[in-house]
């Protein structure tokens, strides 16, 4: 695990113990710091006691004298009660990558790349890590994707270089750092989301853009400018800066990389071209990595043929902004029609992202919540199947599927209506496609 001499005898509070806040707890209690640990469920409280942990909710101690309040990403800190009992006592709120970017002094040499957006920054951080890998460098993922940053061992430099950490930042994660000077710092694009934690969008950007404002003058800037928010954080930046875009992609170029497939995997490889470009990758390094990358699970992953048709689990498309490009990805065809699974646990932000590519879709099958709105929406665009649960949106698109189609499960919803996750979902998408082969 990753450790820090500098948190040596101080007293940290640790709300949300999931495996971030447990990690986090092991990582603190490692270095000699004392550690006061909450959360809603016994079973997380008896694994952070077991660690070392006091138990105590901080909410209902005296925080003065506390080095941090560290949280999950998860809590609300426009609406939850610890930001204002932590300020009342003069204490920080941070997050866990924030205790990492404190400990990177005591690190073997590296540097650290860090990728933030609304959509696609899971893809970008796989993409670069493994091109990363490839070429041989010394790499690790972590952030909001994979093992929580502080459970992993430190990098150590190799014949090729110093180790390169590459972190997937949330905007929430950024909000709760604040020394995090990235090496490299992406921006992949900005839509609406998540404003349910911020004043508007304008708050939802700033936080986008806040990564670049932690960062140091010789350090690097990447912005994908394909959208209008993007290119606003783009022009107040005044250090080192790479404008990006999807169109700099050769389709020809692009056709070579089977599972960087569509225009927003376009905006996820100029990306990440841009930030191994920068840490000295070849082209022919760079070309590889993109021809050998295959796909994370749930981001239009291929699943498998069945019943003559290509299945893709596309279930991390939790808003329409993210289902678009999918959509995108697979125009009409004489030996290719489109069968889309959409619907779930609504954001509000509809499908208006979308609508662009309706003429791509032969037949839309609605699950979950969202159903009876997203019929509305869609209208007399294209025809629209009520299935009402996945299970039954496979088994009838399997029936109206002719060989050669796509069958596309690319939510544009949150799916806590009828699953615990996204992941979940993608699973038993999986597992339904499964079963029409056996």
């Amino acid at each position: 695990m990753i450790t820090c001499r500098a948190f040596a005898g101080r007293r940290y509070a640790v709300l949300g113990l999931a495996r971030s806040g447990l990690a986090t707890v092991e990582a603190l209690i490692a270095s000699g710091a004392g550690v006061t640990a909450w959360d809603e469920r016994e079973e997380a409280r008896d694994a952070a006691m077991a660690l070392g942990a006091d138990i105590g909710d901080p909410l209902h101690i005296d925080l003065i004298g506390f080095a941090a309040v560290v949280v999950s990403p998860g809590v609300p800190l426009n609406r939850h009660p610890i930001a204002a009992h932590a300020r009342t006592a003069h204490v920080p709120v941070i997050g866990d990558v924030e205790l990492f970017a404190e400990a990177r002094d005591e690190l073997p040499p590296h540097r650290l790349v860090g990728i933030t957006g609304t959509n696609g920054k899971s893809t970008v951080t796989a993409l670069i890590h493994h091109m990363l890998e490839a070429a041989g460098r010394s790499s690790l993922m972590g952030g909001n994707i994979g093992l929580p940053i502080l459970a992993r061992d430190p990098l150590m430099p190799n014949d090729r270089g110093d180790g390169i950490y590459v972190l997937e930042l949330s905007s929430y994660q950024i909000d709760l750092s604040h020394s995090l000077a990235c090496d490299v710092a992406v921006l992949t694009n900005i839509s609406p989301d998540h404003l349910d934690r911020y004043d508007g969008f304008e708050g939802y950007v700033a936080s986008k853009a806040r990564l670049f404002s932690l960062q140091h003058r010789d350090q690097v800037a990447i912005v994908a400018t394909d959208d209008g928010p993007s290119k606003a954080v783009a022009s107040h930046i005044n250090h080192r800066l790479y404008r990006v875009s999807a169109r700099d992609i050769d389709p020809a170029d692009q056709a070579r990389w089977p599972a960087l497939q569509g225009p927003h995997n376009a905006q996820n490889a100029v990306c990440a071209m841009a930030v191994c470009r920068v840490l000295g990758l070849n082209d022919e390094e760079i070309e590889r990595g993109l021809a050998t990358y295959r796909a994370l699970p749930h981001r239009m992953e291929w699943v498998g043929e069945a019943h003559g048709a290509r299945w893709y689990n596309d279930s991390k498309a939790t808003n329409a902004a993210s289902a678009a490009p999918a959509l995108a990805a697979f125009p009409p065809a004489p030996d290719q029609r489109l069968h889309w699974i959409a619907g779930g646990q609504a954001k509000g932000d509809g499908l208006a992202a979308c609508r662009p590519w309706f003429g791509h879709v032969k037949q839309a099958y609605l699950i979950g919540e969202a159903t009876e709105a997203f019929a509305a929406e869609i209208g007399h665009a294209l025809p629209v199947d009520r299935s009402g649960d996945l299970a039954t949106a496979v088994a009838r698109a399997a029936a109206n599927a002719a060989p050669g189609d796509i069958i596309l499960l690319s939510p544009a919803c949150a799916s806590f209506d009828q699953f615990r996750d996204y992941e979940a979902r993608g699973d038993m998408f999986r597992e339904l496609v499964k079963a029409l082969g056996e």
